[in-house]
């Protein structure tokens, strides 16, 4: 392959099969064998899908890397992903899990990472909720190649539902440490798990927004900074009791959108023919950040501070809403 990376990989799927009934594992290699492009453990790819509609759009899946060589993500041969299906979503999870078969070409973004493990010292303390783990799974490995301290929380409904768990018992042996909603009759206890980390411990965490929301809301009350707890949202947002439509007016050019209360703003204007800049799509990265002009925002992102979200001149379009009638962006 040439030494510049291009843009955008076409690849073959080497394999894709399911790991539970809601989890599928899909293997993507490039047809002459060649090396892809290295990347680090908690990065992830952007994938193409073909959404019910006949529009294409990109979703995020993490690499996933059990090796515990140290070398094992600087030449890699294949990529692994694994995509869980969401029934209610817009069809790009369920288009790789009905429609993406072996011997299909699928174009790829290289890799890029925006939750990396830091390299702070203490142990990294893994906290998994479902599909989140995927992520999680390279970095248990990076550490275990590294032969640094590490020590994993995997919380799930259910054993049957949770991917990857033999292998990472495998893996991690005693350092892992296995929560199913099923058999303890409760979520998992979060002041436990916080209460057996030390000073100079760093959390790394990755699931579903309620448990990414109740560890931040807790280590803030027992006083951890945030440079020591590192996170990422696996679940797209959702519509939340009380989503109201609203209306949109792009100041720079008088235009105005009606904002459904099951859509974003990003997306409403992605329709309407706009190109706004954005990546996640989840409220984390800040890339979407826009100024505000006029009207009360909603704030629903990871990426303000409290002083900015009172003071109300920015918001993240792709999660974030209006609690009144109408909002004025400088767009």
């Amino acid at each position: 392959m040439s030494t510049s990376t291009p843009a955008t990989l076409q690849l073959r799927v080497a394999e894709a099969r399911d790991l539970n009934p809601l989890i599928r594992l899909i293997c993507l290699r490039a047809d002459d064998g060649a090396v892809l492009p290295g990347y680090t453990a908690g990065a992830h790819l952007r994938v193409r899908v073909q959404l019910p509609d006949g529009h294409d759009d990109w979703r995020h899946y993490s690499l996933i890397n059990l090796s515990p060589r140290a070398d094992a993500w600087v030449a890699p041969t294949e990529y692994v992903i694994a995509v869980r299906r969401e029934d209610e979503g817009r069809g790009g999870s369920r288009f790789m899990h009905r429609q993406v078969q072996p011997g299909q070409v699928l174009t790829i973004e290289p890799p890029k990472n925006e939750f990396p493990l830091r390299d702070r010292g203490g142990c990294a303390v893994l906290v998994a909720g479902g599909i989140g783990v995927t992520p999680l799974v390279s970095m248990a490995a990076q550490r275990v190649a590294q032969q640094a301290p590490v020590r994993m929380h995997y919380a799930g409904r259910s054993r049957e539902l949770m991917a990857f768990l033999p292998q990472l018992q495998q893996l991690l042996g005693d350092a892992l440490h296995v929560h199913a909603d099923a058999e303890a009759g409760a979520p998992l206890d979060v002041e436990a798990l916080l209460d057996a980390c030390r000073d100079d411990d760093q959390l790394y965490v990755c699931g579903p927004k309620p448990m990414l929301d109740t560890l931040l809301a807790r280590t803030q009350a027992r006083g951890w900074t945030r440079e020591r707890v590192h996170f990422e949202v696996f679940t797209a947002p959702t519509v939340a009791a009380g989503d109201h439509a609203f209306e949109v007016v792009l100041a720079q050019s008088g235009r105005s959108l009606t904002v459904p209360a099951n859509r974003s703003i990003l997306d409403c204007l992605i329709d309407a023919g706009c190109d706004p800049m954005f990546d996640c799509k989840r409220g984390e990265c800040g890339v979407c950040s826009t100024p505000v002009l006029e009207g009360q925002i909603d704030h629903r992102d990871y990426v303000l501070s409290d002083g900015e979200k009172r003071e109300g001149k920015v918001m993240q379009i792709c999660i974030s809403r209006c609690k009144g009638q109408r909002l004025v962006l400088d767009l």
